[in-house]
């Protein structure tokens, strides 16, 4: 099969098409016949050898979203059948191979049929952020619908953000997201949040006070770490929880004890890490599929597409900002 390979940590010019030998299922597992995969920060800080625990053998095939069709099933698989449509985050990592290639193997219970009301190019911009955003609200912060929360969400229009924006909506939180721009404040609007803060114009202290009467938010979910972590502290109320994704730097916690916060980490690639808790992901996927499909639920892709040959520039692209949403990628090997 033809795949996107690297054989070194590098520059986004480090991809090379190349011809590998077709994998075929083991036990427990299925091959997808790859339809498309998006990419992450994640994708990009492994290529350039920021993450060598998470980083695959070489030559390696990178890529952790993947939507596509089931192509062969291995022995014990029942929940599968070749032609079935299906989308997860089963590789990518260490000793998995990733998504940019023709094939891929994921174990069947990492996967989940893909959401119907959607293409695969959409439902490829998806495991990664919604099962992040999924773990941060509905696995630690535990917003359900009968409790009024109020929810910060840094990076309303971000890839995990604009996500959390639309989980927390659906469990009737009160959203404030922030953003940058008046374009991605617009976006958060868009998709749920009823306030947005221009971080870049207010101060902690003084959003704190327009939208929480000065006591803090229930709830604020940190997509993007390091020294958000600081303000995050500032802007939660005693008691309450911070949830994060990035937590690599040196940070003063102090603040953590002083008002009794809770805080969690979350690192969503962990099952596929250390090849355990597959289930969990499976399960996630089909509850984020079942949004989709209720129209509680809707990736925000950006409007320019890559094919798999395209991948250095599309990994490009998201290491400078230049994008509006996911950056999808369509097989075109």
């Amino acid at each position: 099969m033809q795949a996107r390979v690297i054989d070194e940590f590098g520059e986004p010019d480090v991809f090379e098409t190349r011809e590998i030998e077709t994998p075929e299922p083991g036990e427990g597992e299925v091959r997808i016949s790859v339809a498309a995969s998006s990419v992450n920060p994640v994708d990009y800080k492994i290529r350039r050898g920021d993450l060598p625990p998470f980083a695959p053998d070489f030559p390696a095939v990178i890529g952790c979203d993947v939507a596509g069709t089931v192509d062969a099933v291995g022995d014990g698989v029942t929940e599968f059948e070749a032609g079935d449509e299906v989308y997860g985050m089963p590789g990518g990592v260490t000793g998995n191979p990733g998504a940019l290639a023709e094939y891929m193997i994921a174990d069947a219970d990492a996967i989940a049929p893909a959401p119907e009301s959607i293409s695969l190019a959409e439902a490829a911009a998806l495991p990664v952020v919604a099962l992040t955003a999924w773990e941060m609200l509905i696995d630690r912060a535990e917003l359900d619908s009968e409790e009024e929360n109020d929810v910060l969400v840094y990076g309303g229009s971000g890839g995990v953000g604009h996500i959390g924006v639309q989980i927390a909506s659906a469990a009737d939180a009160h959203v404030v997201a922030t953003g940058s721009t008046e374009e991605k404040r617009g976006i958060a609007e868009e998709l749920g949040a009823e306030a947005t803060v221009d971080y870049t114009e207010q101060s902690v202290e003084e959003y704190v006070a327009d939208h929480t009467g000065g006591e803090g938010f229930d709830v604020v979910f940190d997509p993007i770490g390091d020294d958000h972590l600081q303000t995050s502290f500032e802007a939660v109320r005693p008691y309450g929880r911070v949830l994060t994704t990035e937590s690599s730097s040196t940070q003063d916690v102090s603040a953590m004890h002083l008002n009794a916060l809770s805080l969690d980490v979350v690192l969503v690639i962990l099952p596929i890490l250390r090849d355990a808790w597959h289930d969990r992901l499976g399960h996630e996927l089909r509850e984020i599929a079942g949004m989709v499909d209720d129209g509680d639920l809707e990736p925000l892709v950006d409007e320019q597409r890559h094919g798999f040959s395209e991948a250095e520039e599309a990994h490009r692209r998201l290491e400078e900002g230049d994008a509006l949403g996911k950056i999808v990628l369509e097989n075109d090997l």
